[in-house]
């Protein structure tokens, strides 16, 4: 046996923990490098006083993502990650006493829909989501799992013989409009064309493959002990199990290749650290904006601010609650006017005048849980425009919208109680601060038109040996869709490289295949 090849990995989210763990797990030497001094990238938390609130990713789904990860590398994930099943996937409000919530029972949603907005939408929401199935059903194995960059290689994957399902995926129709032929209330194409904003984006720009959220959310919802970073420290503890070195703190500078393939990279302390390969756990843009170095900056296609998704504003509050609405763990309070909330944002590129809330309420199950007195944990977010960098919001935007964004919870029976030194406000300038070359976008590029999906970058860079992992790569972005990312940059880069301890399979848990070089290049 060899000298174990040796992989550096740039960023400590999801995705690069994910690739970290199969990586080590097969004997390669690997470094984590981490300029944060905690894991998670986007799965961060705030401190305020002594309580640590969750300020990225909140909905955790899909855990059969992380069960095959960990089963691959010899462990369990359940002791790993306490999980509490959600009852309530979400409570969802209109102004007054319109409340409406899905289950993760699906005979009780189509009930509470029936009753909400009469029985032919609850048949028409079984309809729905017999099609989200299908869609998703058509798409995991050879979309969602598999390195796949063209509508042709989606064709071959799914075989010629399925055609029909292909096509019923509907790539060419908006969200919006697919949901107005099997919804006639305005509030339930609202409620589930909300889920484009998934991935950053316009329910009326984005296609309405989007449906299959609906089903990835109908085959659970899970409460993650401790909070969603706890999933990230988890990740990071596995990878160190396994072998992996994790280093925080260390800043890369540059990516560097020897004009055929990647040799390593320089920290920003002048450390050089040399590599047989390296995967970068950040958004691509950063990569092609020349954030690691104008050699690195080949291996990627340049996004055009125009493409990018959405940003937030958010407010983390330590705050004391009352009113008649019952705050359950995930509530979404919508806008009287929600063509004309996308409208501002990507349009006319300022904060919505009326803005649709997503409030998260970390101390709340679904019978609303116990609440100290002195205030409840909770994290408060409305979309806003990824220009954190080239037109940062104005205070008197941000205070506009504070109180537009208050008062609508306010309508809706929900007062808060809060005050500024329990208060974190987080604005597209500061999400770019925390995720360079992102102008605050918090899932890479807008998955607007039917080829969005096709033109994420892949796991293959333009440049040999140099590998990306993320959100904003293929598969998209949310958490497990990160840690596919991370797995399937690890399988290339395994199958280029070769594994340094046993064979490595051509497909992994699930079917995830690595093509070659040559098929799988991002364009």
């Amino acid at each position: 046996m060899g000298q174990a090849r040796r992989v550096l990995i740039v960023g400590a989210g999801v995705g690069g923990l994910s690739a970290a763990l199969d990586l080590a797990a097969q004997g390669f030497e690997v470094t984590v490098l981490e300029r944060a001094p905690t894991p998670g990238g986007k799965v961060r938390e705030v401190t305020i006083g002594d309580l640590k609130l969750d300020a990225g990713p909140t909905v955790f789904t899909m855990r059969w993502v992380f069960e095959q990860l960990f089963a691959d590398a010899g462990l369990d994930f359940a002791s790993a990650v306490p999980l509490d099943r959600a009852d309530v996937l979400a409570r969802h409000a209109w102004g007054g006493a319109q409340h409406l919530d899905l289950h993760a029972d699906l005979a009780c949603s189509a009930d509470a829909i029936a009753a909400f907005a009469g029985p032919d939408e609850g048949r028409r929401f079984l309809e729905f989501s017999a099609r989200a199935k299908a869609i998703y059903s058509t798409l995991e194995g050879p979309f969602i799992r598999n390195n796949c960059d063209s509508p042709l290689a989606l064709m071959r994957a799914i075989g010629l013989n399925r055609f029909g399902d292909l096509w019923r995926i509907t790539p060419f129709a908006s969200l919006w409009r697919s949901l107005g032929s099997h919804f006639h209330d305005l509030r339930l194409r609202q409620l589930f064309g909300r889920y484009a904003t998934y991935c950053g984006s316009s329910p009326f720009a984005a296609p309405a493959t989007l449906m299959l959220v609906a089903h990835v959310e109908q085959d659970g919802v899970w409460r993650v002990r401790g909070g969603m970073h706890a999933l990230a420290q988890a990740l990071a503890q596995a990878a160190m199990q396994m072998g992996a070195a994790i280093r925080y703190g260390s800043e890369v500078a540059e990516i560097v290749d020897d004009g055929q393939r990647v040799t390593g990279v320089k920290l920003a302390s002048g450390e050089w650290l040399a590599a047989d390969a390296v995967i970068v756990n950040a958004d691509p843009a950063a990569v092609a904006s020349g954030l690691f170095g104008q050699q690195a900056q080949r291996a990627v296609k340049p996004l055009k601010p125009a493409q990018r998704s959405l940003s937030a504003l958010t407010w983390n509050l330590v705050a004391r609650s009352s009113g008649s609405f019952p705050l359950s763990r995930h509530n979404v309070f919508f806008s009287n006017d929600y063509r004309a909330e996308f409208r501002d944002i990507f349009q006319r590129r300022q904060l919505p005048a009326a803005p649709t809330v997503y409030v998260c309420a970390q101390d709340r199950d679904d019978e609303g849980g116990s609440v100290s007195r002195l205030g409840e944990r909770l994290l408060c977010l409305v979309n806003a425009p990824p220009d954190g960098d080239r037109n940062p919001l104005s205070a008197e935007s941000v205070t506009t919208c504070e109180s537009a964004t208050f008062a609508l919870l306010d309508r809706c029976g929900l007062r808060l109680k809060h005050n500024p030194e329990q208060t974190v406000l987080t604005t597209p300038t500061d999400f770019h601060r925390l995720f360079p070359g992102t102008g605050g976008a918090l899932y890479g590029p807008a998955s607007h038109g039917w080829m969005a999906s096709f033109q994420r970058p892949g796991a293959r860079s333009r440049i040999p040996g140099l590998y990306l992992a993320g959100g904003s790569t293929h598969p998209g972005p949310g958490v497990p869709m990160a840690a596919l990312s991370g797995r399937l940059a690890a399988a290339s880069l395994q199958s280029d490289l070769g594994s340094t301890r046993r064979s490595c399979p051509a497909a992994i848990a699930g079917g995830m295949s690595t093509p070659s070089a040559t098929t799988a290049s991002t364009g």
